[in-house]
């Protein structure tokens, strides 16, 4: 199952989301955290991701994730386009379903980007899981 997350890949609705799979039987996890463009990278270089900031979202998140699933969840690095990041993932790995985690709607840029609705098209099943405010005050 390949899991898509930044800002919320420690969440309690994630981790959820991994405790309710496993409930349903045998799963791996893969979480692939895009890198994001922060300040005026957005604007001089969009290109650019911030790698050393997903890099610390990935090595908090994965204990975090691998304690709800049981067993041990993998991840990387991925391309500042979380569209992107996903294809890439799934070129690189069979996956039977994606689970992406978001801000809450309104301060969500993926979710206006359309990132769920985009991804249903790799022909996976996708799944939504939003943060709740509570979550974003804890991750903040």
């Amino acid at each position: 199952m390949l899991l898509v997350a930044h800002r919320t890949a420690a969440t309690d609705g994630l981790r959820a989301a991994v405790r309710e799979r496993v409930a349903r039987g045998p799963a791996t996890f893969h979480l692939v955290v895009p890198a994001h463009p922060h300040g005026l990278h957005k604007v001089v270089d969009p290109q650019e991701g911030d790698e050393g900031e997903a890099a610390r979202v990935l090595s908090e998140a994965l204990p975090l994730l691998s304690e709800a699933a049981g067993s041990e969840v993998t991840g990387h690095v991925g391309d500042h386009e979380p569209l992107m990041a996903i294809e890439d993932a799934i070129n690189r790995a069979p996956y039977d379903e994606i689970v992406i985690s978001t801000l809450p709607r309104r301060l969500s840029r993926w979710l206006h980007l359309d990132l769920v609705s985009k991804a249903h098209g790799t022909g996976l099943p996708v799944t939504h899981v939003e943060a709740t405010e509570q979550d974003h005050a804890a991750t903040g």
